[in-house]
């Protein structure tokens, strides 16, 4: 009887028949598609209707072709609330992997906004945290492509886990390896941390928003009326707040110019930066260069003639071109080598610093020295811009900020004198005095404590006070005081300009000198950290 009920349970179970390798694909493939297709097709045609791409075409566009390999792609959240059990979409709306630009190593996140809004929660979370950590380990860089609604109202305090977490990871990473966010949509609330911690953030003018709280928020408890452009829009914060690096029409222009600014970048803090031929000349001159500076001290002109006519190929990559206009901030190359320039800008508050400058400047020269990327300054300073508005801003702090930025980095720097270094922006702005390895300067450079007025005003205010024609015998005092002491030759005599150069020949000389110092070691006493003045 046994036997025979043995037998029976074995015909049954041979009858069931089990699944083929083959169907076993299909229903992977399958599973692949449905996470191919995020939230589904009714919204991913809503996102193309908002002149937005989706975040896997996102990544096509941003990566070389075929080269992204997904990781987690079945990831599904795990809160029961709310009927969320019933509502489970395979990637739990973020895309990780990675892939290459240029044949170089990177990893990519995407948030996907057809899914829950592109709302993070404690599995979205894990997955960025899980790319972040092999980022690490492998020394390549991260590149975050954000479009998001925030946190995940229905996981709660995940949600605010999951960004406690992405942030750890963020200054973890912050001076090992570069850190990219694009702003592809909303970003807002706790969310917006999570970029400002990374290197550079690239906005899309019209669709791009940042803001901790949004229009309704500030409308309820403030009474003002504002709209999402205007409170944390793509051009406020590259006007106005300085939170964005790059601002770009498209989304295509931003992602096309993520892949230009990693040719600039090591992979690591290990990594020297690539070098790219250019086929410009290592020794070309540029008599133009003699052209631009006006006879009259005082006149303006465009500091970025200068830097065009020097770097390889006139090819310059501008950071924050719309804020702190009174100083240049970016990268290029010279002989293929990437520098980062920074450079005083006359045509605006006639290249002043303020509080704004010096913040901008400081951080993008402390960038360049956690890469490993040579730092070139062009300097036309008449001092620090006065006023009760900047005292009380804290330019002294803020100034400091820049100062410090030179004093700490132990990169190869640069320094060129093309007219003004007056006062204490003179020792601030890449001085021998700030640790500068070679300092030039132009004939037309003026090095003195204060412009030849100023300091005429002060040192003869009793002779020209009881002078015959104060005016006249100012203007004789100015000229005498112009050809005594501001010219470069005094601060060449005391070997605090190493050489004072044509400007023609600015570019061979500035090469000669980078390639001298290819091999520079230099170090600072041992410490946890330094305490930079924030």
């Amino acid at each position: 009887m046994c036997w025979e009920q043995c037998s029976k349970t074995q015909v049954i179970a041979l009858n069931v028949s089990e699944p083929t390798t083959r169907e076993k694909i299909k229903q992977f493939q399958e599973l692949q598609e449905k996470a191919r297709l995020g939230g589904g097709k009714e919204r991913i045609e809503k996102q193309h209707k908002q002149g937005k791409h989706t975040a896997r075409e996102r990544i096509d566009l941003l990566l070389d072709p075929n080269s992204f390999v997904e990781l987690d792609q079945f990831v599904v959240h795990r809160c029961p609330d709310f009927n969320m059990d019933k509502r489970k979409l395979l990637g739990d709306g973020v895309v990780t992997g990675y892939g290459t630009i240029e044949g170089r190593l990177v990893y990519v996140f995407s948030q996907d906004f057809t899914v829950f809004g592109g709302s993070l929660g404690e599995m979205f979370a894990t997955k960025v945290c899980k790319l972040m950590d092999l980022a690490m380990k492998t020394g390549s860089p991260v590149i975050g492509l954000n479009d998001s609604g925030g946190a995940r109202i229905q996981e709660g305090v995940a949600s605010l886990a999951g960004y406690g977490d992405i942030f750890f990871k963020n200054v973890t990473a912050s001076g090992v390896i570069p850190q990219i966010s694009a702003i592809m949509g909303p970003c807002a609330g706790g969310a917006v941390y999570s970029p400002a911690m990374t290197d550079f953030i690239i906005m899309v003018k019209g669709t791009s928003h940042m803001f901790i709280t949004g229009p309704e928020v500030i409308k309820t408890v403030l009474g003002q009326e504002v709209n999402f452009e205007e409170l944390g829009g793509a051009t406020v914060h590259m006007q106005t707040s300085g939170v964005c690096h790059f601002m770009v029409e498209t989304e295509e222009e931003g992602l096309n110019l993520i892949r230009r600014l990693m040719s600039f970048l090591p992979s690591n803090n290990v990594d020297e930066p690539p070098i790219i031929e250019t086929g410009d000349d290592p020794n070309r001159t540029d008599e133009h260069l003699e052209e631009i500076l006006p006879d009259d001290p005082d006149k303006p002109y465009d500091m970025m003639e200068v830097i065009r006519a020097v770097v390889d190929n006139g090819d310059f990559l501008e950071v924050q071109p719309l804020w702190a206009q009174n100083i240049i901030v970016g990268f290029s190359r010279l002989n293929g080598r990437s520098v980062g320039v920074v450079a005083n800008q006359p045509k605006r508050f006639a290249g002043a610093l303020d509080v704004s400058s010096s913040t901008k400047a400081g951080r993008f020269i402390r960038f360049c020295d956690a890469f490993n990327i040579p730092i070139i300054t062009f300097e036309d300073v008449p001092g620090f811009l006065p006023g009760v508005d900047q005292e009380h801003g804290g330019i002294i702090r803020h100034g400091s900020k820049l100062l410090f930025a030179y004093c700490e980095a132990t990169v190869p720097k640069i320094t060129v004198i093309v007219r003004k270094a007056y006062g204490g922006a003179y020792d601030v702005m890449g001085s021998k005095h700030s640790g500068a390895d070679i300092n030039y300067a132009w004939p037309s450079a003026e090095i003195a404590v204060m412009g030849p007025a100023g300091a005429i005003n002060i040192i003869f205010r009793k002779e020209i006070a009881t002078a015959k024609n104060p005016q006249s015998r100012r203007q004789a005092l100015v000229r005498e005081y112009r050809e005594k002491f501001a010219n470069p030759y005094i601060a060449a005599e005391k070997g605090y300009i190493d050489s004072v150069i044509e400007p023609s020949q600015t570019r061979p000389k500035l090469i000669t000198a980078l390639e001298m110092l290819v091999t520079k070691r230099e170090s600072r006493p041992p410490k946890k950290h330094p305490n930079i003045p924030l």
